[in-house]
């Protein structure tokens, strides 16, 4: 039986990627650094995924185990000997898987002249370019030199929405019915693998930037929004006309580089953009406004969701209101839990917002961008 790795156990990792893998017939080996998740996926040996729509659907996902992220020697013999290795684990945390993907490369290396492929499914552009990147800091010029010829690191773009979960069972993970996996089939070394639900494409691109600057940027604004007049879930937040026009509105603004770089037409962008506020609306997947606007620091960054868009409408002549006042609304996120949001507030009380539109969001003094966020706040 072909097998898979993934690294990070959790909803996503089991709900979406791992989900995947195993239907496409894989025995997936999960890694995490929660101890008490991975001994009850080896306690257990399958978990559940509902499929949260009209309609639910559940599934039975089997024959899956888990290597502590700790058990270094494990985890390199379990890529070693891996068709297949994946990650969703978040941007941040793909530095400190790397030397334990590099272990498990170099000792394949060493017996096996197979392709291997390494798909980093991230909410990240260019996420395994990045990972590739950091793993070749721990191999050796010749270990390099071998990786270029037999492993691969296929970009991808990844597209499943996996709210916070209720119940009592530690592994079952609800969905939501649509989800998008789309690999770049240059990226491969050896046969592009037969997934069902992974996608291999030429022009990969074009979708990691719709998605991101699409769904992930229509998020953040209803979240943000919806965190200034006091909303709980972002289907909440959505009921305010006020928050569902706007959110409209910087998807359009967003829409317009989108058309005019990869040629999108207006009306499949329109399209788009419904299909994407009907999944933010769906009454089974109630997720929270705090969740979705978490780390307000990375999302208000240059080439992030908000801010990048907004430069890029200014470039095409287009006011980027309804992304300004995202931004703004971003920039007043003081959720307490969040570290992020923490060291946000602390910055504006400390530095001003003029330092921190630089330092943060890495707009320059001379930019109009600067003055249209001001004016919402």
């Amino acid at each position: 039986m072909k097998k898979a790795v993934h690294f990070g156990a959790g909803n996503i990792g089991r709900g979406f990627i791992g989900f995947l893998l195993s239907r496409a017939g894989y025995r997936v080996v999960f890694v995490d650094i929660n101890a008490e998740l991975i001994e009850t996926l080896n306690e257990k040996g399958f978990y559940r995924v509902m499929e949260k729509g009209e309609d639910e659907k559940v599934y039975r996902v089997e024959g899956v185990t888990g290597i502590l992220s700790t058990e270094e020697q494990k985890v390199a013999e379990a890529v070693a000997h891996a068709h297949i290795v994946t990650t969703a684990v978040g941007p941040g945390v793909l530095g400190s898987i790397a030397p334990l993907i590099a272990a498990g490369i170099s000792r394949r290396l060493q017996h096996s002249p197979e392709p291997l492929n390494v798909i980093a499914c991230e909410n990240m552009v260019g996420a395994s370019t990045f990972l590739k990147e950091k793993v070749m800091e721990h191999l050796s010029p010749s270990e390099r030199e071998k990786l270029e010829k037999t492993v691969g690191f296929p970009d991808a773009a990844v597209d499943r929405i996996v709210p916070p979960q209720s119940g009592t069972d530690p592994l079952g993970v609800a969905v939501e019915p649509y989800f998008e996996w789309v690999v770049d089939i240059g990226g491969f070394k050896g046969a592009v693998p037969e997934i069902p639900g992974m996608k291999a494409v030429e022009n990969l691109q074009a979708y990691v930037e719709r998605k991101i600057y699409t769904l992930n940027t229509g998020h953040a604004v209803a979240a943000y929004l919806g965190y200034e007049k006091g909303c709980t879930t972002i289907r909440e937040a959505l009921q305010n006309p006020q928050i569902l026009e706007a959110v409209k509105g910087a998807m359009a603004e967003s829409g317009v580089y989108l058309r005019a770089c990869f040629g999108f037409s207006e009306e499949e962008h329109e399209v788009y953009i419904e299909k994407t506020l009907q999944r933010f609306l769906n009454p089974a997947l109630e997720d929270p406004v705090v969740r979705v606007g978490r780390n307000p620091v990375r999302k208000l960054g240059p080439k992030d969701r908000l801010v990048y868009p907004s430069v890029r409408a200014l470039e095409l002549g287009v006011k980027p209101v309804n992304l300004a006042r995202g931004i703004a609304a971003a920039l007043k996120f003081d959720y307490e839990e969040d570290q992020e949001a923490r060291k946000l507030q602390q910055m504006l009380r400390e530095q001003g917002i003029d330092v921190v539109l630089n330092k943060v969001c890495g707009i320059p003094d001379e930019s109009p961008l600067r003055d249209i966020i001001k004016a919402t706040l």
